[in-house]
């Protein structure tokens, strides 16, 4: 719940979801429902095929693992929390970005925080699943876009976005490197943050400015190219076809 400085009244949580917020609820509840009727019914778990494994994305190149795990939940509380984050936090940054930057950016920190759990423990077989990556990502974001925000922490400590996102971090930081972390899933909600922090403040290139979102520019550029190339090559050969029928 965030509140209101001005009136010192309460803001109602997330506010009406936005369509890319309320798309993604839809099919993280869907997926969820899935999930459990495939282990209730058949016996099928699915975690292992989509969840986040890093030997198989590395020695097998299983690389949908990197996108397929932030659809997957380990229980009610596991997806209830994320949700209820994604709704509240993810509504007002999709407003102000738009749909096409806020996806963009939850995907960018999702994937961020696959690769930096595969990087961490390459061989590794634990099993990572939930968006918790992405909903640190946004956490980042708008404590970086909102620092001032005061935010009722559950429903009743009021704190400040920044130091809220900055006490979050160090907890994750600090879980990741210490023994009683808890395993790899703190390196993925520490890569979401991470990665949603280069987005937003890393380094500006004089070209691309942001480095990721330069890397994207630079993916559809060429996609653009090959795509103009084989247009251009086909359109060549029919000309060249219709001056070889008139002769």
């Amino acid at each position: 719940m965030r509140w209101d400085r001005g009136s010192g009244r309460p803001f109602v949580i997330g506010g009406s979801a936005t369509p890319a917020v309320r798309a993604l609820l839809v099919a993280n509840v869907a997926v969820f429902l899935f999930q459990t009727i495939a282990r209730a019914m058949v016996q099928v778990r699915i975690e292992r095929l989509f969840g986040l494994v890093p030997y198989d994305v590395v020695h097998h190149l299983f690389l949908w693992q990197l996108g397929t795990y932030m659809f997957l939940h380990g229980g009610l509380f596991h997806i209830a929390f994320n949700l209820l984050a994604l709704w509240m936090f993810g509504t007002e940054l999709e407003s102000l970005w738009g749909t096409r930057k806020f996806l963009r950016f939850y995907f960018i920190t999702g994937i961020g925080a696959a690769v930096m759990t595969t990087l961490v423990g390459p061989s590794s077989y634990t099993v990572t699943i939930g968006a918790s990556g992405a909903i640190y990502g946004l956490l980042a974001a708008y404590g970086l876009l909102f620092p001032d925000r005061v935010i009722l922490l559950y429903f009743v400590l009021p704190i400040r976005a920044k130091y809220l996102v900055l006490i979050l971090g160090l907890i994750t930081f600090w879980s990741s490197v210490s023994a009683t972390g808890g395993g790899i899933a703190h390196v993925a909600h520490l890569g979401g943050m991470l990665f949603g922090w280069l987005y937003l403040r890393g380094p500006k290139w004089p070209r691309w400015g942001n480095p990721l979102t330069g890397a994207y520019r630079r993916w559809k550029r060429d996609r653009l190219r090959k795509k103009f190339q084989v247009y251009y090559q086909r359109t060549r050969g029919e000309d060249k076809g219709r001056e070889d029928d008139r002769r």
